[in-house]
């Protein structure tokens, strides 16, 4: 006789339905915690979305209309006839091609001078730490201060501190009463470059020291015991290294420096040729009154940031997974 033995079913723990599927309790629980940790986020999320995101919004809805606060009457639809104006109008055009000269000379001799001046401040000597201090301070100045300390202080004609020195260095030459420059009127886009240029030179330096600091001490041991001079060492071991951080650099000091408008307003007023887009904005939207024109330009401005911070995000995130891959 043949007897068969039956085995009874077990259910899963904690469910009372044999045919519910295990991950299922695990699940809703996994997702109830990421809501909890995400709630305390969710003010601070409705807060950057209503101070950023509504007024680039509503930037980008104005930018479609002819709009003029004088003739609020005779505002109409002009769909994207704004944004030709931006690269049509020579006024707007020559504004665009000073932003990207100022910001391509800023922007490559400060990388020049701090590189120099990090390769300074990497050396050991008595008093680095004072030098260091003394080279950060421009960087540190409310920027209107600075281009204030520039205009008066250093550019005035009749009491600045270059026309000062210029008249004591002919001097040494028997030359009496030189002529004195008026530097912001004889050069005026020179001007504004060489405040921008001294204000953030420092922050380039900050950028190549945190390089030079992270070499691998010991690939440049090897180097010197190989024999390596230092140009050498300069040429093939760090500057290689650099690569990123001076990425990082040019980037991020191309996305402050293209959005400058205190040193224009303050040095120049946006005239002699000075007039960068962020100051010809300025212009538009509250001398000329045309709100349209002006919010199409600053979305442009806008598009143009991001675009450049995408990069730089990109080159943060890479120098990251660097640091940590060699940890």
């Amino acid at each position: 006789m043949s007897t068969s033995v039956s085995t009874p079913s077990v259910s899963p723990a904690g469910s009372s339905d044999p045919s519910a599927p295990p991950n299922a309790p695990r699940k809703s629980s996994g997702r109830a915690r990421a809501w909890a940790t995400r709630a305390p986020l969710l003010p601070a999320l409705v807060f950057l979305i209503a101070v950023t995101q509504l007024p680039f919004v509503a930037t980008l809805v104005i930018s479609l209309f002819n709009w003029n606060s004088l003739a609020p009457d005779n505002r109409a639809f002009a769909g994207l006839s704004n944004y030709g104006s931006v690269f049509t109008d020579e006024s707007l055009r020559e504004s665009v091609i000073t932003t990207v000269l100022l910001t391509a000379t800023v922007v490559i001799v400060s990388v020049v001078l701090g590189l120099l001046l990090a390769l300074l401040l990497d050396r050991k000597f008595k008093g680095r730490g004072l030098v260091r201090t003394l080279l950060i301070t421009p960087f540190l100045l409310v920027p209107v201060s600075a281009a204030l300390l520039w205009k008066h202080a250093l550019y005035n004609p009749e009491y600045g501190l270059l026309n000062g020195g210029w008249a004591w260095f002919t001097g040494l030459f028997g030359v009496e009463n030189p002529s004195q420059p008026d530097w912001i009127s004889d050069m005026p886009l020179l001007a504004v470059e060489t405040s921008l240029i001294w204000q953030w030179t420092p922050f380039m330096m900050l950028i190549l020291l945190a390089g030079l600091q992270s070499r691998p001490a010991e690939i440049m041991e090897a180097a010197k015991l190989d024999g390596a001079s230092g140009w050498q060492m300069f040429r093939y071991l760090t500057l290689p290294h650099l690569r990123r951080y001076l990425e990082l650099g040019i980037l991020l000091g191309s996305i402050y420096i293209v959005q400058n408008f205190d040193a224009v307003f303050t040095l120049t007023s946006g005239g002699l040729g000075t007039a960068n887009l962020p100051y010809t904005i300025y212009q538009t939207f509250y001398q000329a009154h045309e709100y349209g024109l002006a919010s199409a330009a600053g979305v442009v401005v806008v598009i143009g940031t991001i675009v450049i911070a995408t990069f730089a995000l990109r080159v943060v995130s890479s120098l990251f997974s660097e640091e940590a891959n060699r940890a």
